[in-house]
């Protein structure tokens, strides 16, 4: 109230300076001017309750003093927590991990049981890298920090099947890497061992929709890049290449010539994206070149991927000439529920020059110009290789020697195609359960039956898993 008289007293003062002028004014007059006084004192009084209103607010949002304590005691703990984390080197400091126990049946290897935390090392037959025996059945420990600086580094490790296994026996490193920020963060100084890029498919089970990999994936493209490379992001395209050993941790034999690798990335938008990928490799004895583009377009219920690649590989075939080859994988997934996914996904591998032959597919021996095994010469002597015939690639047996002629006619190598179909359902956030069926095929009898010793054209797989990841 005493503010309101204060602002009335100068509204007065402001409006009647002087008493002697307002007696010389007529009666019309002095009526006007107190009709003007009376709508300014209006505006003003509207503007005082507005601020008292207003300050009334701020003090009953005030809080008392007790709160005010405790929100300080909260503050200081707060930032001691931040300055503990910070001090231990915990700040930016991530683990992750996962594990996948899988049944895996596979018809021509007789072999139906749990793959889990199985090898990669050949020493027994079954262990070796094959279709049915890929990156699944795995336990990994990811383990991540980002420094002050912008610095990335990485170290993952997947006892028995990680990336480098095949090649640096028993590893259990699957990625060891650094990620430096040159002129900005999105110019990067990349080095390590790193787990191959290319192609629409992950290596970790738990970024995968079905448990087998792909053709292309699992025989056409490398493992593992060791050496040192840039990583550039602009606007929608991340560009990246590394120079150093492709599968292989050491050069060795004088070899001194690194391989070049590459990959780029254009995401279209939020639903899809683009990229390509590909490996140079100049050494003597050990050229090969590898090409592959890939896309994936992901909205609603709907999962789109696909990839396209090529290769050869100078003296690599059946025959020892080059082994070329072109292929294509495609996989559609439909979310039939929101925990449900159904996923089907077709490969195809056109492999017919020279008696065939893939860039990670492995001869079952060599055949002197008799017929005669010369696995034990270590193929000094032979004239042909003989296929993969756990993979089915290669020429038929009967191809590569025809005992009843004494000919050796491998001249062409077989097709390949495989047709997988499952689910995948999501039981917790964490917890994935996976159902594959695959059928594998060739246009020649390259699957050894195991049971009895002979060819057949085709192969059946069935597999089951449960991924747990955090």
């Amino acid at each position: 109230m005493k503010t309101k008289l204060t602002t009335l007293a100068i509204a007065l003062a402001a409006v009647f300076p002087m008493g002697q002028a307002a007696h010389a004014q007529s009666t019309a007059e002095l009526k006007a001017e107190i009709e003007a006084l009376k709508q300014q004192l209006q505006v003003l009084m509207k503007k005082v309750d507005a601020v008292a209103e207003a300050s009334a607010a701020t003090a009953s949002s005030a809080p008392p003093a007790v709160e005010l304590s405790e929100f300080n005691r909260i503050k200081v703990k707060t930032e001691s927590i931040e300055d503990n984390i910070e001090a231990s080197g915990l700040k930016g400091f991530k683990v992750s991990g996962m594990i996948d126990p899988t049944f895996i049946y596979s018809n021509r290897q007789d072999h139906a049981g749990f793959v889990f935390l199985n090898n990669f090392d050949g020493r027994n037959p079954a262990e070796s890298f094959a279709f049915d025996n890929s990156y699944f059945g795995m336990a990994v420990l990811d383990i991540q920090k980002e420094t002050e600086g912008g610095n990335k580094w990485r170290l993952t490790l997947a006892p028995h099947k990680s990336a480098a296994s095949g090649y640096n026996l028993n590893s259990i490193v699957h990625e060891a890497s650094v990620s430096i920020p040159l002129t900005d963060p999105t110019t990067r100084l990349i080095a390590g061992m790193i787990p191959d890029w290319s192609g629409y498919e992950y290596i970790m089970p738990n970024q995968q929709p079905l448990i087998t990999h792909n053709m292309l994936f699992d025989f056409t493209i490398p493992t593992i890049y060791n050496g040192v490379g840039m990583e550039i992001t602009r606007g929608q395209w991340i560009t990246k290449f590394m120079l150093g050993n492709v599968n292989e941790i050491r050069k060795g034999n004088g070899d001194k010539t690194p391989a070049l690798t590459y990959r780029a990335d254009y995401a279209k938008d939020e639903f899809g994206g683009v990229g390509f990928a590909g490996t140079h490799s100049f050494s003597t004895g050990n050229k090969y070149d590898l090409f592959e583009v890939d896309g994936y377009f992901t909205r609603g219920d709907w999962t789109l991927q696909g990839q396209l690649g090529a290769g050869r590989k100078p003296l690599a075939s059946a025959t020892g000439g080059t082994a070329q080859w072109w292929g294509l994988s495609a996989l559609a997934g439909y979310k039939l529920t929101p925990r449900l996914q159904a996923v089907a996904r077709l490969d195809y591998i056109a492999n017919r020059s020279n008696g065939g032959g893939v860039f990670a597919s492995t001869s079952s021996g060599c055949l002197d110009a008799t017929g005669a095994d010369d696995s034990a010469s270590g193929c000094a002597n032979s004239v042909v290789a003989l296929g993969d015939y756990r993979n089915g690639f290669g020429p038929t047996p009967q191809d590569a020697y025809d005992y009843a002629t004494g000919v050796i006619s491998s001249l062409h190598g077989v097709n390949r195609y495989a047709l997988s179909t499952g689910f995948n359902y999501l039981v917790n956030p964490t917890t994935t359960w996976k159902m594959e069926l695959r059928f594998d095929g060739a246009s020649g009898p390259v699957f050894l039956n195991v049971k009895d010793g002979s060819y057949k054209k085709s192969n059946t797989l069935l597999g089951s898993s449960v991924v747990v990841a955090f």
